[in-house]
Order: C-alpha cells, then structure tokens, then sequence
C-alpha cells in the first residue's frame, strides 16, 4: 500500500508552525539566520515564511534590533484559548482514567480563600468510597488537594490565607502552623500531599497540584478512599498516579516541567 501523500500546502504550514513553536521563554526573539538554523530551513524558504506571518501580525519585528517575536494576532489568539478553556472539561478523562485505574473516588477541587471547592467528581462505584458532593467546601489545611495547593503559594499569600488559630475537623488535623508548614514542604518534595483522616475519621486521600503557563497553582486534583484500603504501603503508588496525571493536565494547560 502506498504511502499517501499530505494535501498541498502542509509542508508550508507545518513550516511555519516549526517557526512559531522556536519562540520561548528562553528565546523569544530570533534573527533570520539563527532561526533558519535552528528549524533546519534555508534562509530564504525561513524569510518567505516570516513576511506571511508578519503580515498576518503572527510575528513582528523588534525596531531596535530587527529581530522577529511573537506578534499580536498570536497573543490575540492565546488570549481567546485560555479564556475558552473549561479546566472541568479537560480534567474529566484524566479523573476518569484515575477513578478506574485505583478503584478510588478521583476529584478535582480548586482553592478559595482558605477552604477547598470540590469542582468535579469521578466515583469509584464502590460502597464505601471517598465522595464528597461536588460544590461542597472543605478547610483546605485539612485536606489532600488543599495541602498540595497551599504549598505552591508565596510565603506572603499563604501567611494571609491560613486561618488563625487551624480549626481541627479530627483529631488528626494539624493544628500547629509550624507542623502544617513542615508538612507543606514535605508535599512539594514529594510532589503529592497525604491528608490521613485529617477531614474524616476513616477517610485518606492523596492530591496533587495542578499548574497554569506562567506555572501558578490554579487547582488540585485527588485520589480518596477509605483508610483500610489507602494503606501506608500504597498511597505511594496513589500519590505517583495522581502527580503523574497532574503534570499532564497541567502541560496542556501551558505549563512546562522545570529543566534540571
């Protein structure tokens, strides 16, 4: 079977793409050359393709230095994807895919002051499960997704948005400022949080922050479930699944990974 041939024009504007995707945070603007270079096309087939995108004001020119960046219609455009992007929408596969994958409640939930809002629930349809209804407030301090948010806020922030004194749901909250915030350290070294029958007796779950383009936390997704079944022994394997899935819901949202 021969291999079919791509409609024409692709190449073209699979060309240009490669030359809009060469703008970064660490580069964002390019000479001709340096950018020919660097997507692997000859000066003039990069020139070509420059002139069309500047005169569609998706590139533009620095008037001190002659370089090319990012224009306005570009800017335009990401503006309107972000403002037309559901955060419900784009989770649900991934909370889907966790609910099925542990057999546990999956949920997203996002911080609002000093409390949690469950946005999105996945059930794991089994009787005794973590659920909680979804629009109901929860103190963030007291939970999985909460703790995972709160240790991504500036120093400043957090300070303003902890209530004085901690208020304790069991006797397994933390109350202590100074324990909860050795407890939010430990969260972003290990990259999830643990809330042990810190908001209910009997109840574990395990969250994960979740990251915008400009790498602040926006929400938080979970894993929850009766303590008998989240044991010591797994919630490694739950806390790796959850960060794992946050990561990528995050990359889709613009963020990218720290290079180490």
């Amino acid at each position: 079977m021969s291999k079919s041939k791509p409609y024409p024009g692709t190449q073209a504007v699979l060309r240009a793409i490669s030359l809009l995707k060469a703008f970064s945070d660490e580069q964002p603007e390019w000479g001709l050359t340096a950018l020919s270079e660097a997507v692997g096309l000859n000066k003039t087939t990069t020139y070509r393709l420059l002139t069309a995108l500047e005169s569609e004001e998706m590139v533009a020119r620095n008037p001190q230095t002659d370089d090319y960046r990012l224009g306005p219609a570009i800017i335009s455009l990401g503006g309107y994807a972000l403002r037309t992007h559901d955060l419900r929408d784009l989770c649900r596969p991934e909370l889907q895919q966790l609910a099925a994958d542990a057999r546990e409640t999956a949920a997203l939930e996002l911080l609002t002051g000093a409390e949690i809002l469950i946005l999105d629930e996945v059930d794991s349809n089994r009787v005794m499960s973590g659920g909680q209804a979804i629009g109901a407030r929860w103190p963030a301090h007291a939970t999985s997704t909460g703790k995972a948010m709160l240790a991504h806020l500036p120093a400043e922030e957090l300070a303003a948005v902890l209530p004085q004194p901690l208020p304790a749901m069991t006797p397994y909250t933390i109350t202590d400022t100074a324990a909860l915030y050795a407890d939010l350290a430990q969260t972003r070294q290990r990259g999830y949080a643990i809330a042990s029958e810190e908001l209910e007796l009997g109840l574990t779950a395990v969250g994960a922050p979740l990251f915008n383009y400009d790498g602040e936390v926006i929400a938080a997704i979970s894993l929850a479930g009766p303590k008998i079944r989240l044991t010591a022994e797994r919630i490694p394997q739950l806390g790796q699944l959850v960060a794992e899935a946050a990561q990528r819901i995050s990359i889709l949202q613009g963020w990218r990974p720290a290079k180490g």
